[in-house]
């Protein structure tokens, strides 16, 4: 990859949410392995260290892998990172979100408010990362309003994606998932509307920053815990679609959705 090499000559620095298990793992595996400094970060500690241990071993990336704690969900441990990257580093390069939980609400506003803090020290030719799913897809929302909420990328705000949450929540109280033409795929409604959140959360975030390279991807049916080690590719063939769109040389494909490795509708 010539484009990724010319953004490689420069020392990068990269943060990896979920970064100790499956997908996550191999996404610093491979950046590591590229000359990235990758922090790779979980919400266990013990996982965490381990996971690098394992790196280190197999891999020989000593000297570009190290581990800090992040739970996505506390802005304390958001915080601490981004003190963390100012401290030890003074930028970041590269920003790979990729922790997710299947069959719970995941709020996307985890996702805005570790963009918000992180996004201090972001260099300015960063890459942001959104690892998303083909079940994020609009195409399975049958639910004509908050399809057409997500996909409305000129009216798109924060505080539209928080009423498709909201009235999601609603409906679950309800019981009117499927009569309100939710995705019910599997019992993965959460999950699936969360990632159509953060595909749309990532359009907004590339129209706020037209510097940036702000993409999301969906690695393709992956063999990980979150699917049952069901799938169709290996941990490390999901990552190297995710790691390529995080090498891309500029802005031009910010705003868009990869899907493994081509570009697709949202």
């Amino acid at each position: 990859m010539a484009e990724a090499c010319e953004f490689l000559t420069t020392r990068r620095i990269a943060v990896v949410t979920g970064g100790n298990k499956g997908i996550g793992l191999e996404i610093c595996r491979q950046l590591a392995s590229k000359g990235v400094k990758v922090v790779l970060t979980a919400r266990d500690e013990t996982k965490g260290l381990e996971a690098v241990e394992k790196l280190i071993k197999e891999s020989d990336v000593s000297d570009n892998v190290v581990f800090h704690r992040l739970d996505v969900a506390d802005p304390v441990s958001i915080a601490s990172l981004a003190a963390y990257i100012r401290t030890h580093f003074g930028k970041l390069d590269i920003l790979v979100n990729n922790a997710a939980i299947l069959g719970i609400i995941v709020n996307y506003d985890h996702l805005s408010k570790a963009v918000e803090q992180l996004g201090n020290w972001l260099s300015d030719s960063a890459r942001i990362v959104n690892v998303s799913s083909g079940l994020g897809s609009l195409k399975l929302i049958s639910n004509e309003w908050a399809k057409g909420v997500l996909s409305d990328i000129d009216n798109l705000t924060e505080e539209r994606i928080e009423q498709v949450f909201n009235e999601l929540l609603k409906d679950v109280k309800e019981g009117r998932l499927k009569t309100k033409g939710w995705p019910t795929y599997i019992g993965a409604t959460a999950y699936s509307v969360s990632k159509a959140a953060m595909n749309a959360y990532t359009r907004i975030l590339a129209k706020k920053n037209p510097g940036f390279c702000v993409t999301c991807v969906a690695p393709g049916f992956v063999k990980t815990d979150i699917t049952g080690n069901n799938g169709m590719l290996a941990a490390a063939e999901g990552a190297e679609n995710v790691v390529r769109v995080a090498l891309l040389p500029n802005a031009e494909s910010s705003g868009l959705f990869f899907n493994c490795k081509e570009i697709s509708d949202f």
